[in-house]
């Protein structure tokens, strides 16, 4: 089995607004030297989730993971991320894909988020 790992963003009109999203993407890249790790975007960035894991596909993969790079369980995680894997599902049948949870709703980035605003007092 082909894993691959895709980091799931929102987007925005921004460029820039992308950065800290493509270096988490790299240093999750550098942790998993032999799992592909992409970026993807819901919408005004490319790629979109569907073309990212298209291009997975292409390259062999067989099992995507997506993680949500959310920081809570809205509108667009309970209903148009289900609608586009069920998209990428019906276009890709041998396809395993699995769907994380919004990443800052996982109890240790809680932690860290807390850290943070614990250290902005200082």
């Amino acid at each position: 089995m082909t894993r691959a790992l895709v980091l799931f963003a929102h987007g925005a009109r921004a460029q820039s607004w992308a950065a800290p999203f493509e270096r988490l993407r790299a240093q999750s890249q550098a942790r998993l030297p032999d799992v592909p790790v992409r970026l993807a975007f819901l919408e005004l960035m490319e790629p979109r989730l569907p073309a990212a894991v298209d291009a997975l596909v292409g390259e062999g993969v067989d099992h995507v993971t997506v993680v949500p790079v959310f920081l809570g369980q809205g509108g667009h995680l309970l209903r148009d991320l289900p609608q586009l894997a069920d998209a990428i599902r019906a276009a890709h049948p041998g396809l395993r894909l699995e769907l994380a949870g919004a990443i800052g709703e996982d109890p240790q980035v809680q932690a860290a988020m807390t850290d943070y605003c614990i250290r902005a007092l200082d």
